[in-house]
């Protein structure tokens, strides 16, 4: 998981980038990302970042014990 509360989604989509291309390479199948609630501009702009990246099977908003909306639960593809 990352942590990218209080940066803006320019900042962190390279964090993300870099994110799965690790998990991925340690055979992980699913990561956490840490957007928090806020104004949800960061959740929107994480999301459409995903929906485009090859990468990414589906995502999904946390359950509650996950974080809930403060949290986006992303598979990924197998390698």
């Amino acid at each position: 998981s990352i942590d990218l509360r209080g940066l803006t989604t320019d900042e962190a989509i390279p964090l993300v980038d870099k994110l799965l291309d690790n998990a991925l390479w340690a055979g992980l199948n699913q990561v956490s990302l840490i957007h928090g609630k806020g104004t949800g501009k960061l959740k929107i702009g994480l999301q459409g970042y995903l929906r485009e990246n090859h990468l990414v099977k589906k995502f999904r908003s946390g359950e509650a014990a996950e974080g809930g909306d403060g949290v986006t639960i992303v598979e990924l593809k197998s390698n």
